[in-house]
């Protein structure tokens, strides 16, 4: 082969490596988590436009799987679980909800510091929120209800190796659409918001 060749084939080469997008550097995050809710309300509608039945602090468990990478962006599936989220004070002169479940399912973008020991984060999407109300002593029909809603909130991530994280979690689950009807009580919970708080490991690979 020629100088020129050899000359002309190298230049080629670099070229090519040069704009060859260099591999990502990105990892699988999984976290199960355990926490509780706390700031839940909706609006009980057809008795007074300003009357909330507010919810006491319960027990919510999940996980989350996502993917995030050197950089600051990523996303993230997460499910969370909340157990007799309803049930309410029994000391409540206004008992209008019984007992019931709240299940969540978001789809969300993250947005973290570059990789680090510890890593701050932002978390925000909609997915599914969907309750299940038990009719308070029997008064009331029960009511399962799968809702559009939205989630924002944050975080922390602390390494403690390559593999093993602690994660704090705080976010604000909202949902976003009416089932009100002028006829009937709305015991599907229009205006139905609550906050939740969650520690978990996190196993990256």
């Amino acid at each position: 082969m020629s100088f020129r060749k050899l000359v002309l084939t190298s230049a080629l080469a670099l070229s090519v490596s040069a704009f060859t997008p260099a591999k990502a550097s990105a990892d699988w995050l999984f976290t199960p988590f355990i926490g509780g809710t706390f700031g839940g309300s909706a609006r009980i509608t057809d008795i007074a436009d300003d009357n909330k039945e507010k919810f006491n602090r319960k027990l919510t468990y999940g996980a989350s799987i996502g993917y995030l990478g050197a950089g600051i962006a990523g996303f993230e599936v997460d499910f969370g679980y909340s157990p007799n989220f309803f049930e309410s004070d029994p000391n409540d002169s206004l008992n209008l909800v019984g007992d019931g479940n709240v299940t969540t399912l978001m789809a969300n973008l993250m947005l973290a510091t570059p990789k680090a020991p510890i890593r701050p984060y932002v978390s925000f999407g909609g997915g599914l929120i969907r309750t299940r109300v038990d009719g308070a002593n029997g008064f009331f029909d029960n009511v399962d209800n799968n809702s559009f809603g939205f989630d924002v909130g944050g975080g922390l991530m602390g390494y403690f190796n390559d593999n093993v994280a602690i994660r704090g979690d705080v976010r604000f689950f909202r949902r976003v659409d009416n089932n009100s009807d002028n006829d009937t009580l709305d015991v599907s919970l229009d205006n139905f918001k609550f906050w939740r708080g969650t520690v978990g490991v996190t196993f990256r690979f």
